[in-house]
């Protein structure tokens, strides 16, 4: 289990060395640790600015995406999905000159933002952020994007404490509906034309996609397939320990499968979610699975229900989750 994540998405792109960022304090640009401060102090970076912002990470927040439409949604698109976009709704009317605001799993040079030629913003969610919180670097990064001009990209820094959140930002009532794309062709309006370079970083970067689709039957779901065998991984809702009870009952009773060759392998807990794994055979394509999930959706409902004492050989399948269980976030 604990190889999934190389699996399921391309690798994220890392800033180039000597990127700027804001300090702690967000005035003081970061340089080498050995450098001297910028501030003037004549001291090593790392032992003045350098020093607050190597500690000044904020608690970490355990489900950043909570409250937001979609919340399984945006754990699948920020850790097992490599190339999908999906249209974001901000409270209120959009500033001028702002078509449409996009939340992309991955930006080209690893960009938290973009703001195309057209005003148009691309909004980047598998990108490291400088806070325990998630939501609030998001938002911090969108705000600056809807004030850059055309054709800018936003650069990474720490968001003010009492910044706002997605959240504070998004449309409650926006449903997020993502749309799972086969490469990157997305980052560029018109890859017919695109210059050779542009061309050569998209095939890279579509050659290191694992092919994803989105299940229809339920919600969350992703289908993905890798060299020896496929795999579905579901992000649910529901509380974990009850969710690993209800996954006990199925499994003891040898109801846990999706089908012939296929396996219930385990867990992992992503923002506060917990993210259950089958392995299935490779000739199992995503439309091979719908029926079969659909079917295990209603089984997990009714297990789900229950309060009845878990039996001891529930109580073992329990164990044996666990033990599989690993936590991304």
């Amino acid at each position: 289990m604990a190889k999934k994540r190389p699996q399921t998405k391309a690798k994220r792109p890392q800033p180039a060395p000597g990127a700027r960022a804001a300090g702690a304090d967000g005035n003081f640009p970061v340089v080498g640790a050995r450098e001297p401060c910028p501030c003037g102090s004549g001291r090593r970076y790392k032992a003045c600015h350098g020093r607050a912002a190597a500690h000044a990470v904020t608690e970490l927040v355990q489900r950043p995406f909570e409250g937001l439409p979609g919340e399984c949604d945006w754990v699948a698109l920020r850790e097992l999905v490599p190339a999908a976009t999906a249209e974001l709704k901000l409270k209120g009317d959009l500033p001028e000159g702002i078509p449409s605001v996009t939340l992309a799993t991955v930006l080209p040079m690893a960009w938290p933002a973009l703001r195309r030629d057209d005003g148009s913003i691309l909004l980047g969610l598998q990108n490291d952020t400088a806070s325990g919180d998630i939501s609030r670097d998001l938002a911090d990064t969108l705000e600056r994007a809807l004030a850059v001009a055309p054709g800018t990209p936003v650069q990474a820094r720490r968001a003010p404490a009492d910044g706002p959140r997605l959240q504070d930002l998004l449309d409650p009532e926006g449903a997020l509906e993502p749309v799972v794309h086969s490469g990157f062709e997305f980052w560029v309006p018109d890859v017919e034309n695109a210059t050779p370079e542009v061309t050569a970083s998209l095939e890279r970067a579509n050659a290191a996609a694992i092919p994803t689709v989105k299940l229809t039957a339920v919600d969350a779901a992703y289908w993905c397939e890798t060299p020896e065998k496929n795999h579905l991984r579901w992000v649910m809702p529901h509380p974990e320990e009850r969710l690993l009870d209800a996954l006990a009952r199925l499994h003891a009773a040898g109801q846990s499968s999706l089908g012939e060759g296929t396996r219930l392998v385990g867990s992992f807990r992503a923002h506060g979610l917990t993210v259950p794994v089958w392995d299935l055979p490779r000739e199992m394509g995503a439309e091979d699975i719908e029926k079969p999930v659909a079917e295990f959706a209603e089984r997990l409902a009714a297990a789900l229900a229950s309060d009845a004492p878990l039996t001891a050989d529930e109580r073992r399948a329990r164990g044996g989750l666990t033990n599989r269980q690993v936590t991304l976030s």
